[in-house]
């Protein structure tokens, strides 16, 4: 078998997994597509406008994750891995485009994108792995692709049930992954059948968070370009920068290298733990994405008093940073003071300031999240100044000086 197919497609468990250039030019689309789901809550940020976003985003992440999790198990430099990622890659962007009109006119190019990707790799990968035991779970999976693809179809044709459809669609199959994508006669799939190379998951998580953080500079950096480079704008677009920066500090201090290391100390039960930090990361872009809608509005009419700008700013880091603590806890179980007592303060500096211009609004939520980063390494600073003064005290007796008091 190691010198079939399915021997040349697989990498071996203990492959270092590194990320392959095909895989960075796959998030490509994702980029796209964070920018056009940002512009569709722009244009539409009362609810039920979010609550259409965050069901594209939560299909358009899906994509991502499982095309990243079947990536982790094979060579990314097989031809028939490269045309799955080119397949992948070419759906995500027909869903992309499609994100401004997807419950208008064009909700059957979402909807078919969407299901072609998930059959088309079915059809890819299962005769290529004939023999081999994942074509069993490969098949599990296709098949209840194939049944919720019937939901996101009928959904595209019913205008009014396409809300409905498409977020029980959803929610079945994030709930079939927990469950191994069970099927009758076919059983479910094993954890070690599940089992992926948590380095390299956790590195593709990093590279798309930072992504997403970097749509929020994108989407900034444009809007302020257009907006006269005036004064105010000018103290809007940098507090845009700093709030990327903090939530990209917030994010890899101080266990972004963690999770990796974690996932591959637990073996195959670490499935578990990777498919968690999957669904805890949909909440922190989905935060970031909320974040960069509201730093873009404070950016094209910094005085303005926006009801839409003050909520989607608020929930924004705040989800983004609770999403955070959860994952720590997961990984470490660590609950970092400074962050547990951020989320409130946001909330709080967003209700404080409900009366005032928008510019405010974002200064205030900029600010707590300067005050949690500054707090977070308030510790890792004192440690550093003690080791430095025992080393510098140490030194001094090795010379017979007397230490500094």
């Amino acid at each position: 078998m190691a010198g079939g197919l399915p021997g040349r497609l697989l990498l071996r468990r203990e492959n270092p997994g590194k990320v392959s250039f095909l895989e960075l030019f796959f998030d490509l689309a994702f980029i796209f597509a964070l920018t056009r789901l940002s512009r569709a809550l722009l244009d539409d940020p009362s609810l039920n406008g979010a609550f259409q976003v965050l069901l594209m985003l939560a299909a358009l992440w899906w994509v991502w994750f499982v095309t990243a999790w079947s990536a982790d198990w094979f060579d990314p430099r097989a031809p028939l891995i490269v045309t799955l990622l080119l397949w992948t890659m070419f759906g995500g962007l027909l869903m992309a485009a499609a994100v401004p009109t997807a419950f208008d006119g064009h909700a059957l190019v979402f909807a078919v994108a969407y299901v072609a990707i998930h059959l088309g790799r079915a059809t890819i990968l299962i005769p290529a792995l004939r023999g081999h035991p994942l074509q069993v779970r490969s098949l599990r999976v296709a098949i209840w692709f194939a049944i919720s693809g019937v939901l996101w179809v009928v959904g595209a044709a019913v205008a009014p049930a396409r809300e409905v459809l498409w977020a029980l669609a959803l929610i079945m199959e994030y709930s079939l992954a927990r469950l191994r994508w069970p099927f009758p006669r076919l059983g479910r799939s094993t954890w070690p059948e599940l089992q992926v190379n948590g380095r390299h998951l956790s590195e593709r998580y990093q590279q798309i968070f930072i992504i997403a953080v970097g749509e929020l500079i994108l989407i900034s950096g444009i809007t302020y370009s257009e907006s006269g480079l005036d004064r105010d704008s000018t103290v809007a677009f940098a507090l845009a920068f700093v709030t990327a920066a903090a939530l990209a500090r917030l994010y890899l201090v101080p266990a972004g290298g963690r999770l990796g290391a974690r996932i591959e100390a637990e073996g195959p039960p670490g499935s578990k733990l990777t498919l968690l930090a999957g669904y805890l990361h949909f909440v922190m872009i989905a935060g970031v994405l909320a974040t960069s809608v509201a730093m873009e509005m404070t950016i094209e009419d910094p005085g303005a008093h926006d009801a839409g700008q003050l909520v989607v700013g608020v929930i924004g880091p705040a989800l983004a940073l609770t999403a955070r603590i959860l994952l720590a806890a997961v990984v470490d179980g660590s609950r970092p003071w400074a962050r547990l007592i951020g989320v409130p303060a946001i909330i709080v500096g967003g209700l404080a300031t409900v009366r005032l211009p928008q510019l405010v609004n974002s200064a205030v939520i900029t600010g707590v999240l300067l005050l949690i980063v500054l707090f977070d390494a308030m510790p890792g600073l004192w440690r550093f100044s003690r080791r430095s003064g025992e080393r510098d005290a140490s030194d001094q007796r090795r010379h017979g000086e007397q230490p500094d008091a």
